[in-house]
């Protein structure tokens, strides 16, 4: 178990360090920001359709390992997936981070599940994705990104 522990903190240090898909969206399709107000976390998720497929999705944001983490975890996660098989791994894993479910089968998304023993870093951990949400939900108004707070 402790093998397992610390190969979920590398792989948290490593998105962190590295995010994948960091950065602006040209031609996003949609785009969704979101704020959490505890901790100072941002977040802004730039998403790209094509059809019900999500073509590209990327992100940018300030805020602590976790966050930053998530985000580029769930970039690399739903892109080239539908907007309906995106829905359904938020929701596992959603369930995942508040203890619910196990991290089975999410092969990298799996390191999230720390958080569930920390009820305060889920709102950390989640942010980005519920940004996604939004973003895949709600069409930008007049240019305007839709805030998720």
């Amino acid at each position: 178990m402790a093998d397992l522990t610390e190969l979920y903190q590398s792989i948290i240090l490593d998105h962190n360090r590295r995010p994948r898909n960091f950065g602006e969206l040209a031609g996003a399709d949609r785009r969704a920001e979101g704020r959490n107000p505890l901790c100072g976390d941002t977040v802004a998720v730039f998403v790209k359709l094509d059809g019900e497929r999500i073509a590209e999705v990327r992100f940018v944001g300030q805020g602590c390992a976790i966050s930053k983490a998530s985000a580029s975890l769930m970039t690399a996660a739903v892109a080239g997936r539908t907007v309906a098989d995106a829905e359904a791994l938020f929701a596992r894993v959603h369930d995942m981070m508040i203890g619910k479910a196990t991290g089975e089968g999410l092969g990298q998304l799996a390191a999230l599940a720390g958080v569930s023993r920390f009820p305060v870093r889920v709102k950390c951990a989640s942010l980005a994705w519920h940004a996604l949400r939004t973003a895949l939900h709600t069409p930008e108004v007049q240019g305007q990104p839709v805030s998720t707070e």
